[in-house]
């Protein structure tokens, strides 16, 4: 598994470009693009989640001659051509006869998940597509990683451009195996000198089968806010992320790009909509609390997680744009999706609480709260026992 160094690194030459002459060109009655052949395209993870979802889509699209299903089971979807492998199996080589492009969905983004779990199938996959692609003569191997590597920051502007430095923390949240699946896409041109590496980087991910700990914190009763801070709040919907991977796919975008929603929701737009109330409490107290709790083992994420609910991280969507694609989900319209999903479910600092626990705990809406309340309580039993 690739190492991922402390050093920030910066993405230059890779930022996302538009393939000039191909995105406008009309596709001809055999649905080939300006005469080229159609490629064949193959969707890891196609039996679940996100990459059914994909490779449903692929499936229609006229862009494609063929698609191709890989994963560790056969999925129920017709139409296209199942091949069961494992995407950590230096084996899959040998699956990708014929084909000329490859997705690769097969992440576990679970914020339940086991991180050591997690991080060797996410990492251990990434690596290993990329390696037998190569060897297997693909052309084009597509990542999907997050918005999230950018890191979330105060001082962030806001939108963030696709070119800025990744500045995500590396630690051993699912933004870790992000930033080391980047990792491995930034050494591509060298690893593998004869595949096209494009990363997709969606923002806030919302969607039917979506369970992260953004997701999670619109099911808290309460949206935890840090003083002196402004979130801004830009979703993705897996239905335009489905059409920007489609692009990525058909080589009409290429590089390292950006999407998401036009545009951004403030925290008293987020508020308002979604009729759930912040609780605002000062960052030292909020952070501090929050690394002694997963350090207790009590929260599921590192405190950095918690800085991409309080600080802004929204993109701008520049290469998609260029080359003519608009989403068809608003910001608004999202976290409406997003909240209507959350219906039933009931969490608090990124866990997932059963009903009767939910509501013995509906007071203390975050983990800062949490928190707090312990101080206060440390606090009086020292004045008692003076």
């Amino acid at each position: 598994m690739a190492k991922l160094s402390q050093e920030r690194f910066q993405v230059s030459d890779r930022v996302g470009k538009v393939r000039q002459g191909r995105s406008d060109k009309r596709r001809d009655a055999g649905g080939q693009a300006g005469g080229q052949s159609r490629p064949v395209v193959a969707v890891t993870g196609a039996a679940h989640d996100l990459g059914l979802a994909l490779t449903a889509r692929l499936a229609r699209s006229d862009r494609f001659s063929r698609v191709i299903a890989i994963d560790s089971q056969r999925g129920d979807l017709t139409g296209v051509v199942w091949r069961i492998a494992d995407v950590r199996d230096p084996v899959i080589a040998g699956r990708l006869a014929g084909i000329d492009v490859i997705v690769h969905t097969d992440l576990d983004l679970a914020a339940g998940s086991d991180p050591k779990a997690r991080r060797a199938h996410n990492v251990r996959g990434a690596q290993t597509v990329l390696t037998a692609s190569a060897a297997g003569g693909v052309r084009r191997v597509v990542l999907v990683t997050s918005a999230m590597v950018y890191g979330a920051n105060p001082d962030n502007p806001v939108p963030l451009a696709e070119n800025a430095p990744l500045n995500a923390d590396p630690d051993g949240s699912v933004v870790g195996d992000f930033m080391e699946i980047e990792q491995l896409a930034q050494r591509s041109p060298r690893a593998y000198p004869g595949t096209e590496v494009t990363v997709v980087r969606p923002a806030a991910l919302v969607g039917e089968g979506i369970d992260t700990l953004i997701t999670r914190h619109f099911e808290a009763p309460r949206l935890l806010a840090v003083k002196g801070c402004a979130p801004r709040w830009q979703f993705c919907h897996v239905t335009d992320l489905m059409s920007a991977i489609e692009l990525a796919a058909a080589g009409e975008v290429a590089g390292a790009f950006a999407v998401g929603c036009d545009g951004w929701l403030d925290q008293g737009e987020v508020e308002e909509l979604s009729g759930l109330r912040q609780i605002e409490l000062p960052a030292g107290v909020t952070f501090a609390t929050a690394q002694r709790l997963y350090r207790a083992g009590i929260t599921p994420a590192p405190v950095a997680d918690l800085h991409y609910v309080v600080y802004p991280w929204v993109v701008d969507c520049q290469t998609l744009r260029e080359a003519g694609w608009r989403p068809e989900v608003t910001n608004t319209q999202a976290l409406a999706a997003l909240l209507e999903l959350r219906a039933g479910h009931h969490a608090l600092a990124g866990r997932r609480l059963a009903k009767k626990d939910a509501a013995i705990t509906a007071a203390s809406a975050t983990v800062a709260v949490i928190g707090t309340a312990a101080i206060v309580r440390q606090v009086r039993k020292r004045g008692r026992d003076s």
